[in-house]
């Protein structure tokens, strides 16, 4: 019996400690953003996607989107390289979810960039941050 403790003891400990080291959780993308399609993709003229990135996204994310803004620091999240293969690689509707709708530390942007074309020149900015 007391074996039968210990060794219950002994797995939920490791289960518990093996929380702490996995990576995050995968961010399920629901299908009707993955397929969502940019009219707008390679848009940005005007410079909005740019404006709208420096407004809400620079202080986490940092200048060329490394993920080192002044505020990243602070977040218990491991921020992404906007620039790297694993985001550029997703489609614009990922990164709009991702970007727009967002999760636990990411917050949603909704309200605060409501039209939708300018969501989309956010999302294209995020591609420029590449080039």
């Amino acid at each position: 019996m007391k074996t039968s403790v210990s060794f219950a003891a002994i797995i939920a400990f490791s289960l518990s400690m093996a929380a702490f080291t996995l990576p995050q959780d995968a961010w399920v993308v629901p299908e009707k953003y993955k397929n969502m399609k940019n009219e707008f993709a390679g848009e940005d003229e005007d410079g909005i996607g740019e404006e709208l990135y420096d407004q809400h996204c620079k202080s986490c994310h940092g200048k060329e989107g490394f993920g080192d803004g002044t505020k990243a620091r602070e977040l218990e999240t491991e921020l992404r390289d906007l620039t790297s293969d694993e985001v550029q690689s997703q489609t614009d509707g990922e990164l709009y979810y991702k970007s727009i709708i967002g999760r636990d530390e990411m917050p949603n942007f909704e309200k605060k960039i409501s039209d939708e074309e300018e969501r989309w020149m956010v999302i294209n900015y995020l591609r420029s941050l590449a080039q």
